[in-house]
């Protein structure tokens, strides 16, 4: 599986192709600007955009017909007619994952089933498919286990193509509470609405984050589903999806240049430059000193 990823300021976009006709486009917007994004692709593809959160407005036509794409909503299209360039607005502060499937790799996936899917049907195989849609708490899970894994380097590829599957299987499902059997939690939106709450607060107050019961409180959910309902949906305990959100946070002020290694150290909540620099050292190889200097040469 080859990963392509490309960084800009306070953002990043990440393609990771996951075999022969099998993308999956991850693109975070941390700044307060929108920003663009392009890329090339043939009218062989079904794409499936997802916006995690904020916003997007995808561009047709050079322009001339556009499409919103809001908070917790999706896009997919098709159209065997025409090429269907990705062209697209990410609002500031938002999150988008898009998955691109060639159409023959994905009628093989529903070979003994076509009918069961709108536009593989033999009527509308041929013709052009759009549909918008608001997520399932289920599939914005998916979502957010595919933005914010943290597993070994090895089984990262296995386990990015399993989720990509599970979203495809799950978009499609059409009895809506077949497909959280394995967390019944989850299928109470008000209690995914409560864990992206825990994430945002722990993120706004990273340098001084409260406690898991502080936090459970603050949410109004028990500690217990707190903590279960927090990696379920993110992958990581509460503590260390913070830990990786600080340090990738930190790079991202590096890479700007307005402060200096201290200053970032204790924005992002280290009370010792020491500790910061140890830190980061253990997760991207390097002192946030040397990586400055390569950034900039």
């Amino acid at each position: 599986m080859k990963t392509e990823i490309k960084n800009i300021a306070k953002g990043a976009l990440e393609e990771v192709n996951i075999e022969d006709g099998f993308f999956v486009l991850k693109v975070k917007n941390e700044s307060s600007e929108n920003k663009h994004f392009t890329r090339k692709i043939d009218n062989s593809y079904i794409q499936f955009h997802f916006c995690v959160k904020g916003g997007a407005k995808f561009n047709f036509n050079e322009g001339k017909y556009k499409v919103d794409v809001l908070d917790e909503h999706s896009l997919l299209l098709y159209n065997p007619q025409r090429d269907l360039p990705i062209d697209f607005e990410l609002h500031a502060n938002s999150w988008l994952v898009s998955i691109l499937i060639s159409i023959k790799k994905f009628h093989s996936l529903f070979s003994t089933e076509a009918n069961y899917i709108d536009f593989l049907t033999d009527d509308n195989k041929d013709k052009k498919y759009y549909d918008t849609r608001s997520m399932s708490p289920s599939v914005a899970v998916v979502l957010n286990q595919i933005l914010n894994y943290n597993l070994h380097p090895s089984i990262k590829a296995l386990y990015l193509k399993g989720k990509a599957f599970e979203l495809l299987s799950l978009y499609f499902n059409k009895t809506p509470d077949a497909n959280i059997e394995q967390c019944p939690f989850l299928v109470d939106e008000k209690n995914v609405l409560k864990l992206k709450m825990a994430k945002d607060i722990i993120i706004s107050r990273m340098a001084e984050p409260p406690s898991l019961h502080e936090l459970a409180n603050e949410i109004d959910l028990s500690l217990k589903k707190l903590k279960a309902g927090f990696k379920e949906i993110y992958g990581d305990t509460v503590f260390g999806f913070l830990l990786e959100y600080k340090l990738d946070y930190s790079r991202k002020l590096l890479e700007e240049g307005k402060h200096n290694v201290n200053e970032v150290g204790l924005k992002v909540g280290y009370s010792t430059a020491s500790h910061f620099i140890a830190a980061f050292k253990k997760k991207f190889g390097t002192t946030p000193k040397k990586y400055i200097s390569n950034s900039t040469n």
